[in-house]
């Protein structure tokens, strides 16, 4: 629910449509900038355990660019941690699952939106 919100805020905000330009991994989205097509953020799949939590089970998040400083104070809420596969001082991971509302990632989503231009 919370990625079908996110994914309709991009289209009609940003006319972002979702790309999967992973054949290794088709479930992993990217939205990306019309004209330099760089991305302002992944939504993606990932083991617990990669996030430093005590479980292999998957879990689907956003990963975002943001400030630095506010980077440091979302990590120390729940639902935010250090980005997967990203650079971790200025992109962060946000679960999916109900934890953060989605208002609050589209809002996220913007900051990303804004810094990568």
């Amino acid at each position: 629910m919370i990625k079908e919100r996110i994914l309709g805020y991009a289209e009609k905000k940003y006319s972002t449509l979702p790309e999967s330009p992973f054949s290794s991994s088709p479930s992993t989205i990217v939205f990306r900038h019309k004209r330099n097509r760089k991305w302002y953020g992944v939504i993606m799949s990932v083991a617990k355990n990669k996030l430093g939590l005590d479980s292999e089970l998957q879990i689907e998040l956003i990963c975002v660019k943001l400030n630095p400083e506010l980077i440091d104070i979302l990590r120390n809420k729940e639902g935010y941690y250090p980005a997967y596969h990203m650079n971790k001082e200025h992109w962060v991971s946000i679960v999916l699952d109900g934890t953060i509302s989605s208002e609050e990632i589209c809002s996220l989503l913007d900051d990303s939106y804004y810094l990568t231009k």
